[in-house]
């Protein structure tokens, strides 16, 4: 069965109507981008290091930027010292959440 834009393994809809959005960040990467799917995560490259909490500066920013949401609608979780980290993005989002991931990482289907 292929993988599709509703069956997302990395993002799950909390009851509060967040978004749980897992990811496996690779600090210091030539450019910050979506790399994929890495078994239940997304796969996030950014081009900070992991010093000072910088990396996941660089996460916050790029997800609001990516979802063109505020960076107060994007919060790190956990996984603040770790490269596994899980993201709440708020309520109210879903749609274009679901269409902005579905486009980088199904773009056959556009």
């Amino acid at each position: 069965m292929a993988a599709g834009p509703d069956a997302l393994p990395c993002l799950q809809r909390l009851a509060d109507g967040s978004l749980l959005l897992r990811l496996q960040v690779q600090p210091r990467a030539a450019a910050n981008h979506l790399a994929g799917l890495q078994g239940d995560m997304l796969k996030l490259r950014v081009t900070t290091p992991p010093v000072d909490g910088k990396a996941n500066q660089a996460v916050v920013a790029y997800l609001a930027k990516l979802f063109h949401l505020p960076k107060s609608s994007v919060v790190l979780k956990s996984g603040h010292q770790s490269r596994g980290k899980t993201v709440v993005i708020a309520s109210g989002h879903e749609q274009e959440v679901r269409a902005v991931l579905a486009a980088h990482l199904f773009p056959e289907r556009k």
